[in-house]
C-alpha cells in the first residue's frame, strides 16, 4: 500500500476518467493542472514503476465499433503450456485480452480465457476455431460464453471529495 502525493492525486483524478481526444492529450492535462508536461511524464512514469497505476491505454466500446457478438472463450489447456500459449493468443487481432483462471474442478475445467470480438456468433465462432487449431493438442477442451449485456468497464476510481492525502491510498 503506498500513499499518494497531492500531486500525484491530481494526476490521477485528471486522468481516470480518459485523456482528451486531442494531438497532445498529456500537455492539455499538465496545463489543466499548471504544471510542465515533463513533470507529468515523470510522475506517471514513476506511479507505473512502483505500482500504482497498472496501465495506460484504450478502452474501446466494442459494441459501438460494430462488434456485438463477443464471447469469452473459454479453453482447458495443459498447464506447462498456459504462459507461452495465452501469451500467443492475446497478441492475436481480434482477442481484447487473454489471462489465466484456476480451475474449480469438477465443474469448471478451465484454465485460460480469451475474450473474441465479432459481429456475429458465426464469425466468433470462426475465430474460436482459429484458436482451437493454433492449441493443437494441448487444449482438452473449451467452450464459449457470449456476452447477454454491456457492462460498465471502469476500474478503481479516486473521488475527488477526500482532500486529506492519508485517506488517499493505492492498492499497488
Amino acid at each position: 500500500m503506498q500513499t499518494l502525493s497531492e500531486l500525484d492525486r491530481r494526476i490521477v483524478l485528471a486522468t481516470q476518467q480518459g485523456l482528451p481526444l486531442i494531438a497532445r492529450p498529456y500537455h492539455a492535462v499538465a496545463e489543466k493542472l499548471g504544471i510542465e508536461v515533463s513533470l507529468l511524464y515523470e510522475r506517471l512514469d514513476k506511479m507505473l514503476h512502483n505500482g500504482v497505476i497498472r496501465r495506460i491505454g484504450a478502452v474501446p466500446n466494442h459494441y459501438k465499433l460494430g462488434f456485438r457478438a463477443n464471447g469469452m472463450s473459454v479453453w482447458d489447456i495443459d498447464d506447462e503450456y498456459l504462459a507461452q500459449m495465452g501469451a500467443q493468443i492475446g497478441k492475436l487481432e481480434f482477442v481484447s485480452h487473454a489471462y489465466h483462471r484456476p480451475r474449480l474442478l469438477p465443474e469448471w475445467p478451465y484454465n485460460l480465457f480469451a475474450m473474441v470480438h465479432g459481429r456475429t456468433y458465426e464469425e466468433v465462432w470462426r475465430k474460436v476455431d482459429l484458436i482451437a487449431d493454433m492449441l493443437g493438442e494441448v487444449k482438452q477442451s473449451y467452450d464459449v460464453l457470449f456476452s447477454t449485456r454491456i457492462l460498465k468497464k471502469t476500474g478503481l476510481r479516486l473521488s475527488a471529495q477526500t482532500p486529506s492525502t492519508e485517506k488517499n491510498r493505492a492498492v499497488a
